[in-house]
């Protein structure tokens, strides 16, 4: 795979507006769910709820254990499988008939929860091995402490990059980032990806990963401008590209191998996190090239003389410096011609 990705000479950045039109139309397309189908698909995590992990006596099926729980008054309950054959996971929110609010709603749903499967097993028939009730404060409270935390996440990444190169480079990255939310988000939204706890790692790991291989990029472009070529930034870009292009393929498809594998054999507890990570691969390796680096560029026609040609003066500066300090070498005298023989017998005489 490296050799087909050798001394490759793409235009990337050619393409940036087709890019720039595409990405904006998923966002929009986002926007507009959002506007007509309400908020995202949140859990319990995020909003109030129960959640019960039940063992069987014996192996049931899932729609008559929906069926169960239906005719309990417990509609739309998420039913998960884990571990054996009888292991059951049931996450409940507050129905419509408990208040929403109160602080025994959540109670009186775990209530219901174990009436309908008294009636229908028995209450020997199965074991409620855990049960957690989220109320609507805690969903509230970590709702805010996830937001807390991309936002965070986004600010020491521009820290970061602005000390490790500088603030260009840094605002590139974080608006690049931007970019991974909002189209992750949109993706979530329109294909109604339920979001839990797990879903928010899933984003908070995809910033890492996009801004990993945004710094990529980034190391090569200030290598390129380095060297004090007279070049456009946009041949450097494209340049910095192609010669990380080996490397990027090879970490983007370890990855995918690794997320595809969790979402065909990680079952459903971790399947949301799979979903968001295999997207988020395709978004990372599209914003570091069609995002940071097209930003990258605007921001340098904006300020002009501050990113190639600083680099460049201070390239100039160091090899004047050099060439100052060298020592000077004194020019060796010629060694001293000998006299003419027929000079040398006239003296003699």
């Amino acid at each position: 795979m490296i050799r087909i990705f050798h001394n490759t000479k793409f235009d990337f950045i050619k393409w940036w507006r087709v890019a720039a039109i595409s990405t904006l139309a998923f966002i929009m397309l986002g926007l507009a769910s959002f506007a007509f189908r309400g908020s995202v698909n949140y859990s319990i995590d995020f909003t109030s709820g129960t959640l019960m992990q039940v063992r069987f006596d014996a192996p049931i099926d899932d729609a008559e254990l929906r069926a169960t729980l239906d005719a309990g008054g417990i509609r739309g309950a998420e039913i998960q499988r884990f571990g054996g054959p009888t292991e059951y996971t049931i996450r409940a929110q507050e129905s419509e008939g408990v208040t929403a609010g109160d602080t025994s709603s959540t109670s009186a749903v775990a209530t219901r929860i174990r009436a309908a499967l008294d009636g229908k097993y028995g209450a020997a028939g199965y074991i409620a091995e855990k049960t957690e009730v989220v109320g609507p404060k805690v969903g509230a409270e970590l709702r805010t402490g996830a937001m807390i935390a991309m936002v965070l996440a986004s600010f020491v990444t521009l820290c970061y990059l602005a000390f490790r190169f500088e603030w260009r480079f840094g605002l590139a990255a974080v608006l690049s980032t931007a970019h991974d939310v909002l189209v992750t988000f949109a993706f979530i939204k329109l294909f109604n990806v339920e979001v839990s706890l797990v879903v928010v790692g899933a984003i908070l790991t995809l910033l890492g990963y996009s801004g990993n291989d945004t710094i990529i990029i980034f190391d090569r472009v200030r290598e390129n401008l380095k060297k004090g070529r007279k070049q456009p930034l946009y041949d450097t870009l494209n340049e910095s590209i192609n010669e990380t292009l080996p490397r990027s393929v090879l970490t983007h498809t370890t990855t995918l191998a690794a997320t595809v594998t969790l979402l065909m054999f990680a079952g459903e507890v971790l399947r949301p996190f799979a979903i968001v990570m295999t997207f988020g691969v395709f978004v990372a390796t599209f914003s570091s090239i069609y995002v940071a680096s097209p930003v990258l560029l605007w921001i340098e026609r904006k300020f002009p003389r501050m990113v190639t040609d600083k680099a460049h003066a201070s390239r100039q500066s160091a090899l004047a410096v050099s060439e100052a300090e060298r020592p000077t070498k004194r020019p060796t005298p010629p060694p001293p011609t000998p006299p003419a023989p027929g000079a040398r017998r006239a003296t003699s005489r």
